[in-house]
């Protein structure tokens, strides 16, 4: 039973997504405030499962629980956001990372890079106990160029916090080695109104076998062992939500780590695991790339000349190591046992997401729009 008197931590939660960040510290045990996301079908997933599902937020009256864009909240909510100074523990954020990575065109101009100082506006006006701000290792690189400032966001970001009298820090963390089956190096920067910063990260780094066998997972989790209940091959069942679609299903667990995120499910069907119906060519095609091409590596020319394809990045898994980096392209990564692309819980599975966390919204959009509105491709 919790101890009725212990404190309650409160935090908010800014540039959301469908509620990862969040999901983590509600198993940590905090209580979230509100959170700020714009993409109406990631606020759906985030609702569903932290406010609908397991009332995780105190949301206050005055902002309506929905999708919203971070200046605008600033602009419309102004007064009651400097209310809560002082009074909230911790913010955290991710602004977005298209423009700062080399998995995408890495552009300094990108419009979605001015994000980074509504975080900072943000922390400005509520003035946490704690800040944590997170992104692509990436973030850390200066950007070059004629008209380019020659200065890393990281370096920036680290300034104007301190201007406002952060103590603070930075460090990119490799998330697979905590357990998560994806190479995930992230840039992580920690800032206190009081103390010493550096201390978050060394406790991270010294709780990091405790952390690990208190679930009882390994320090690398690979592909295998993160996906392998979830195979085609365990069989299929018609989709109750998308005619002409099949569905997977569970097989029995097959390791500690598909134990641990099925924790919670009774289910026979996992949430999110329709496969794409792929023509016979795209199946011909992946299975002689999962045959003859190098794994968890981009294709080769030769690869490319053979079937004429342009995709920039075509990449067949490696089940005996962590997943790449994932994108919010899912056409990026081929199955590494089965010729097809992978789910949107498999996506999820590779991210650490449990699997009573239910995904919500439209299950895929096309052409133009699909590289800034992929829905169910969590982050």
């Amino acid at each position: 039973m919790a101890d009725m008197g212990a404190k309650v931590f409160t935090y908010i939660d800014i540039f959301s997504g469908c509620g990862g960040m969040s999901l983590g510290l509600y198993k940590a045990g905090w209580t979230g405030l509100f959170a700020i996301e714009k993409n109406g079908m990631a606020f759906e997933t985030l609702k569903h499962n932290l406010i609908d599902k397991k009332n995780h937020f105190k949301w206050p009256s005055w902002l309506p629980v929905s999708e919203h864009e971070i200046n605008e909240v600033l602009k419309n909510y102004k007064n009651e956001l400097e209310e809560l100074k002082g009074k909230v523990d911790l913010v955290v954020g991710g602004p977005p990372c298209q423009g700062f990575s080399t998995a995408g065109k890495r552009n300094e101009g990108d419009k979605r890079n001015k994000m980074v100082d509504s975080y900072i506006k943000f922390i400005d006006i509520v003035r946490p106990k704690v800040l944590f701000f997170e992104n692509v290792k990436d973030f850390t690189m200066k950007f070059s160029g004629e008209n380019s400032k020659g200065e890393a966001y990281s370096s920036y970001v680290l300034r104007e916090l301190s201007k406002l009298g952060y103590n603070v820090h930075g460090e990119i963390i490799d998330f697979s080695k905590f357990g998560v089956p994806q190479r995930r190096k992230r840039f992580i920067l920690v800032g206190v109104a009081e103390g010493d910063p550096a201390v978050f990260f060394k406790k991270v780094v010294a709780n990091r076998i405790d952390f690990l066998k208190k679930r009882n997972i390994r320090p690398k989790v690979t592909v295998n062992q993160a996906l392998s209940d979830l195979r085609k091959s365990n069989g299929e069942t018609e989709s109750i939500d998308f005619k002409h679609f099949k569905e997977g299903v569970y097989s029995k667990p097959r390791s500690n780590y598909q134990k641990l995120l099925r924790e919670g499910v009774e289910s026979e069907a996992p949430d999110s695991h329709r496969f794409a119906n792929h023509a016979d060519d795209t199946a011909s095609r992946f299975r002689y790339i999962l045959e003859k091409c190098r794994r968890d590596a981009n294709i080769d020319n030769k690869t490319r000349e053979k079937f004429k394809l342009k995709k920039r990045c075509i990449v067949p898994m490696d089940g005996r190591k962590v997943s790449p980096t994932l994108t919010t392209l899912p056409d990026d990564y081929i199955h590494y046992c089965e010729p097809r692309i992978l789910t949107v819980r498999e996506y999820a599975r590779l991210q650490s997401f449990d699997d009573w966390f239910e995904f919500r919204g439209k299950y895929t959009t096309g052409g133009k729009e699909r590289c800034h509105d992929v829905p169910g491709i969590p982050k």
